[in-house]
């Protein structure tokens, strides 16, 4: 959908279609609105928030939707003896899995993980649990995330050769050509439209007039629009 479009779907349901008032509606708020709509929208479907309480991939429709956002990206890792280490991507959003690869001096062909995530605060009690820690026997390890990192644990047994994650990405941002960008303060010079199929831009054009309606305290449009994000989904 083009941001026009998006611009004037909202200013028609804030009922500021070429309005004269005080309350227009600049369109750099309009993209922040509309930026920040669709990262709720996104953290409500992929957490089960929403109206039929469905996570990532519990349907066919949270897969179609969301799918655009899952991506996969190599790990740089490093050795930290009982664990190898990479960071989180600058565009990380919600974690789906981490895959690797694994070999010792006895197997240098390596064999693939399969890795599961645990929380660290568990990480002493698994490592020293015959059943659950890492073993390149079994082809299986576990994994946390701490500070903006992952860690894939080996407990020093066996020697990490590779590893990828696949991971939901944030949302791409719009921005609007000749509008003032709120993240930067600058003007953008370039048209960024919404990477979502039509009929999602119209659930976050209603995610976007629900914070605005909110904003200037139009509590009949902010309460219509926050109905039609959710009946729709």
């Amino acid at each position: 959908m083009l941001n026009s479009t998006i611009l004037i779907k909202a200013k028609e349901r804030l009922n500021k279609l070429d309005s004269q008032d005080y309350d227009n509606i600049e369109c750099w708020q309009i993209v922040e609105a509309f930026n920040k709509g669709q990262v709720e929208w996104c953290r409500r479907q992929l957490v089960g928030t929403n109206l039929l309480k469905q996570g990532d991939e519990q349907s066919r429709r949270r897969v179609d939707d969301l799918q655009i956002l899952l991506v996969t990206a190599p790990a740089v890792i490093s050795n930290k003896k009982t664990y190898y280490e990479f960071a989180l991507a600058a565009d990380y959003f919600q974690y789906k899995r981490i895959s690797a690869k694994a070999s010792t001096p006895a197997c240098t062909a390596g064999r693939p993980l399969v890795i599961y995530q645990a929380e660290e605060v568990n990480v002493p009690l698994l490592l020293r649990d015959e059943n659950k820690k890492p073993s390149f026997d079994w082809g299986e390890t576990f994994s946390t995330l701490v500070g903006n990192t992952a860690r894939i644990y080996t407990n020093g047994d066996f020697t990490l050769n590779s590893a990828e994650m696949m991971y939901y990405r944030q949302p791409i941002l719009i921005q609007v050509d000749g509008c003032v960008n709120p993240y930067t303060n600058l003007v953008s010079t370039v048209n960024v439209e919404s990477e979502f199929k039509d009929d999602i831009v119209e659930l976050l054009i209603d995610e976007a007039v629900k914070i605005l309606a909110g904003d200037i305290e139009s509590i009949n449009q902010k309460q219509i629009s926050e109905q039609n994000a959710e009946k729709n989904n």
